[in-house]
Parts: C-alpha cells; structure tokens; sequence
C-alpha cells in the first residue's frame, strides 16, 4: 500500500511517502540519501519482508517524489525525523534496514535511543559524501558550492546541470550499478524524475558536499557501531567501490557485527540484486524467536 504522512518541520508541515505490506512486528526500510534515491529503491526488499512482518520504507525529509521546501537541510534535522517516525509511526520496530548514508544515521539512532530496535541490517553503508570522498575530507570551499546551488538564480541551472542525464549515468554506472545497462528506460526516466522535482537541490547538494554526515570521521562511524548493542548485519557487493568497500570492511573487526559480502553489487545492490539481499536479510530477521505479536 502507498500512502503519505505529513510531518512538522518548524511552521509548517511537508508531505512524505511511504510504502507498507505485511503485518506483524514493524520492520522499517531507509532508503539511501542521493539525488536519484527514494522509499521506490525499496520495494522490491519490502515485499520479501512484508512475508513475515509489518515492513515500511519512507522517504527522507529533503529526498524522494514530493516538492520539498527550500532548507538548509542538515544531520541534526534527518535524526530528528528518524527518532520521530520510530518513536510515532513505526514504533519499536523488530529491525531496521538502512542502504548508503541512511546507515549512519540508524547507528546513531540506536546509541542515542537505546531500545530503539532488536535488529539492525545496513547495507552498502556510508558514512560521508562522495565529494569529501573523493577528496580524502572536507573542504572549506564546498560551501561555497552549498551558497551558489542555494541561489535563487543561478542555482536551478547548477542543479540542473549536475543531474542531467549525462551525469546521472556516469555516476551510476560508475558507483552505483553494476550492470552498465541495468538504468535504462523507465527506471532512467524515473531516477531523473526524482532528482528534478521541486525543491531536490537542496537536500541533494548538501549530501553530495557532506553537509548531512552525520559524523566527522571512520573513528566516529565505526565507535556509533561499537556502542549500538544490538546484532547488525552488514551486506555489500564485491564490486563496490574501493573507498567504500574499505569503510565498510573496517566494521567487520567489530564484535557483534556480522559482515557478508555478496558476489555481485556495488551501492545499489539492494535495487539490483534485490534476491541475494533478502535471503540474508530474512535469515537475519528471523534467527531469534519473533515477539508474540507476529502472525504467520
């Protein structure tokens, strides 16, 4: 089922969609922050999980199909949308699944909101941008970069030249699918869809900059992990790249983090190989005696 939730962002309220199926112990899906992502990444997962629970995947405030506001998004208001939707419309949910940088934001709600959930699957996580990626760290001047997308002006046209079709494909090709070929037709035409609706640029921009990093640092990621006190499970391709693959693998050397890594995937592998993810993602779930809520 697809419906929307209004949630409160200072005066006024912005519209969110979400996806939901099953019944059961809740079971919440965070899809990835990026010009081209939204709750949609996630429905081929959400059906596998809605076999045995309640499985929800939202849109981040900032991200996904709806006109957002202009804002200065940033990774104090993302936590305070996460703890507000497990603690309101989702609450206590049995597990977590959360792709990319929504990741981070799922560890940190767990250390900051003990209880918060049983279970914890992140896959492909990431912790910073990909221009502080590629640059090895911040720089003061990607702020400048934030001002001029903010322009009232100059930024539309920016914007639109940094998720033109061109760009999206290589980006995509190059990080986030594997197959060449795989973001072709619709799923091309919807992708752009998403990264040209109102007011994306400002969330976009301020992710692709780090400006929604929700720590500083491998050290700050890897100790939220450390402190998190629930079973997690960390799933990514074998063609993911080596940046990434390096700050995910730094988790598997902590103790009750149970790290696989999949024959095919780069970050999108929960889109693109949806089978292999579920399987472990379900096994996961389901390895403990499910709360006597559960229905079969």
């Amino acid at each position: 089922m697809e419906r929307t939730i209004r949630y409160k962002l200072g005066g006024s309220e912005i519209t969110l969609g979400v996806d939901e199926t099953g019944s059961g112990p809740f079971v919440v899906l965070l899809p990835a922050l990026s010009s081209i992502s939204t709750r949609e990444e996630m429905r081929p997962l959400l059906g596998r999980v809605g076999s045995r629970f309640h499985a929800v995947a939202v849109d981040w405030p900032g991200f996904g199909g709806y006109a957002k506001p202009t804002c200065d998004w940033s990774p104090e208001m993302l936590s305070t949308f996460l703890d507000w939707l497990i603690t309101k419309v989702t609450p206590r949910p049995h597990g977590i699944i959360a792709a990319g940088h929504a990741a981070t934001y799922a560890l940190y709600q767990i250390v900051h909101r003990p209880g918060t959930t049983r279970r914890l699957i992140l896959i492909a996580p990431t912790w910073r941008g990909p221009l502080p990626t590629v640059l090895n760290g911040p720089r003061p001047w990607l702020a400048r970069i934030r001002a001029a997308m903010d322009h009232p002006t100059v930024g539309p046209l920016l914007y639109r030249m940094n998720v033109s079709r061109f760009v999206v494909l290589k980006m995509a090709r190059g990080h986030v699918y594997e197959d060449p070929e795989w973001l072709t037709g619709q799923r091309l035409a919807a992708k752009l869809a998403i990264a040209r609706t109102q007011g994306a640029r400002y969330g976009s921009v301020r992710f692709v900059t780090g400006a929604l990093d929700r720590v500083e640092n491998r050290a700050s990621f890897l100790d939220l992990a450390r402190r998190a006190n629930v079973p997690i499970l960390v799933l990514y391709g074998d063609h993911t790249p080596w940046k990434s693959r390096a700050e995910i693998e730094a988790l598997a050397e902590i103790a009750g983090v149970q790290t696989e890594r999949l024959p095919n995937g780069k970050l999108g592998i929960h889109e693109e190989f949806t089978d292999s993810i579920a399987d472990a993602v379900m096994t996961f779930l389901c390895e403990e005696q499910l709360p006597s809520t559960a229905k079969p």
